[in-house]
């Protein structure tokens, strides 16, 4: 009956939506978040070529990516030359109006203008495995898939790791206002664990390779959606969404605090609405809890938020939201859309993981953005006068996206620094810790560390683009004698709440094991042909314990091939 009331709450919306609904789309479902569209965006953003781009909640529907590439090519003429063939790329990709014998073509036979066959298979079209149309009811069939070979640099040059994915993604829509979207990715993995998971980070929160119990080390990953989009007046956009796949929430250079997305993939109910200059959203999401080997001590957490953010054009955007993370089962409350979560917890008797954020990124100078996000973990201002209070649980981001510094065209510089105090993320419940399945929600260095980042990124033309990032994170672990047993709490484990009356009131900043961790990483990316990539990539690490004095340095190198995003 509980999870009942979820599906009441989507299809009253969908049925309320039926019968007002004024405006048709034939592109409802979501463009993936790895796709490279998004980085154009942004540095078109930055640019101030397009007036808005919500990276805050960055999962785009298509046509809505649509709309903001026709309206880059009403200011053509202010592009670089490697910026207009991105665009006509993208417009190929994303605007149906592109789509004919010259530009898509369909392996399997298409009633759609496309060319079908193989013979253009290796082509620099844009491909499907079969593409369809009737009445504005489409059917998209893509075939996704990656291999990796990476090898040890340091400390061991022979240690090496293989990585294969294969599946097929299904996505289109139905009754000009329903997007679906169903896709399955099943994968292999050998050779060096520690390796596997350098190169590839996502497979640490599969369940399969954490099982390990068959002979091939294996994962898999799904998704699939429901979502049904209109628009009652000319500008309101309001959005439904039931299903999976990956989410961000909150702006940020490098992680979000709020939902970086690092952590395995949610099913979820969505909300949108955005009119004139507000944008509001909120999320109601299930995911698991940490692995254990026995099925009895798995459980599952829920995840909810809602966000508010005002957009004044060629100014600024300011938004604050908030999060809940329960692992109590579902309650009503947090199944409402339009309520202030922080008081609805604080009502349940406050045995929830509440947190409320703030951000603002400016938008007043061409070609240069600042951010910046505060982020509250539970406690509401009663201890910002005292930093040092181990109840002080708060983290903020600085940083600024400067696009074609000193005149240099199709070049983005990139800076962040991010702070989280300790005891951030944690939660004297277990169960209720800012993670899932291994993995932090929110920013993944955790509580009681700083970061510095920086990124370059520099679009060489239109299929070669090359990336440069370091990290200098500082942390401050928990002390712990030779057996792993706590000997003294310093709030640098997400998974060691503050306890009263044995731990000190007093949690100074990086206090604890210091260790300083150096991250340098320049990848090149390269598609030679439309859906078919390849990536280079080169990372360079080193630890180092200030208590103890020992450094470890790993450095390592993959190859990878991806047909599509």
């Amino acid at each position: 009956m509980k999870h009942s009331s979820i599906f009441l709450v989507f299809f009253s919306l969908t049925f309320i939506c039926l019968f007002s609904a004024d405006y048709a789309y034939t592109q409802i479902e979501n463009v993936p978040l790895t796709n490279p569209v998004y980085d154009y965006l942004k540095e078109m953003r930055v640019k101030r070529i397009i007036n808005s781009f919500n990276d805050d909640d960055p999962n785009l529907s298509r046509y809505q990516v649509s709309d903001y590439l026709n309206e880059i090519s009403l200011k053509n003429n202010e592009l670089s030359a490697v910026e207009k063939k991105l665009l006509n790329r993208f417009l190929v990709e994303f605007n149906p109006d592109y789509i004919s014998k010259k530009t898509t073509m369909s392996l399997i036979k298409s009633n759609m203008n496309v060319s079908n066959g193989f013979r253009d298979f290796f082509s620099d079209k844009q491909k499907y495995l079969f593409a369809y149309e009737k009445n504005n009811n489409n059917i998209f069939i893509d075939g996704v898939g990656h291999i990796y070979y990476s090898n040890g640099i340091n400390p061991d040059s022979r240690s090496n790791a293989k990585i294969i994915d294969g599946g097929f993604r299904i996505r289109g829509s139905l009754f000009d206002h329903l997007g679906y979207n169903f896709a399955v990715i099943k994968g292999a993995a050998s050779g060096d664990s520690v390796l596997i998971e350098k190169t590839f980070p996502p497979i640490k929160s599969t369940f399969k390779y954490q099982e390990n119990i068959e002979n091939v080390v294996n994962y898999d990953f799904s998704e699939g959606y429901l979502k049904y989009a209109l628009s009652p007046s000319e500008g309101m956009n309001i959005s439904a969404q039931i299903g999976r796949e990956k989410l961000k929430y909150g702006v940020a250079y490098s992680s979000r605090l709020a939902l970086s997305g690092n952590a395995p993939d949610m099913d979820f109910l969505k909300f949108n609405f955005n009119y004139g200059i507000i944008n509001y959203s909120s999320i109601f999401a299930s995911t698991v809890g940490e692995y254990s080997p026995r099925r009895e001590e798995r459980y599952t957490k829920y995840f909810t938020a809602n966000r508010l953010k005002l957009s004044f054009d060629d100014l600024f955007d300011v938004g604050i939201g908030e999060t809940v993370i329960s692992s109590r089962g579902i309650e009503l409350g947090y199944l409402n859309p339009f309520i202030f979560y922080k008081f609805v917890e604080m009502s349940l008797q406050d045995r929830d993981n509440g947190t409320i954020f703030t951000d603002i990124q400016t938008h007043f100078l061409k070609d240069f953005e600042l951010q910046g996000t505060f982020f509250l973990d539970e406690n509401i201002l009663s201890n910002l006068s005292d930093l040092n209070k181990a109840t002080n649980k708060t983290a903020y981001q600085l940083g600024f996206f400067w696009y074609e510094p000193a005149g240099i065209k199709n070049l983005a510089l990139i800076f962040e620094y991010t702070k989280i105090r300790p005891y951030v993320y944690s939660h004297f419940d277990f169960k209720n810790t800012y993670t899932a399945f291994g993995a932090n929600i929110g920013h993944p260095i955790g509580p009681n560390a700083d970061q510095i980042f920086t990124k370059i990124t520099y679009n060489l033309n239109e299929r070669i683009k090359l990336r440069l990032e370091y990290q200098k994170i500082r942390k401050g672990l928990n002390i712990t004698d030779a057996a792993g047993n706590l000997i003294r709490n310093v709030g640098g484990d997400v998974y060691q709440a503050f306890r009263v009356g044995t731990d000190s009131d007093e949690a100074y900043f990086l206090d604890g094991i210091r260790v300083n961790t150096n991250n340098i990483v320049f990848n090149i990316t390269y598609e030679p042909v439309r859906n078919y990539v390849f990536d280079l990539n080169y990372t360079y690490n080193t630890d180092k314990n200030l208590s103890s004095g020992i450094k470890n340095d790993y450095s390592f190198a993959y190859i990878r091939f991806g047909l599509n995003y």
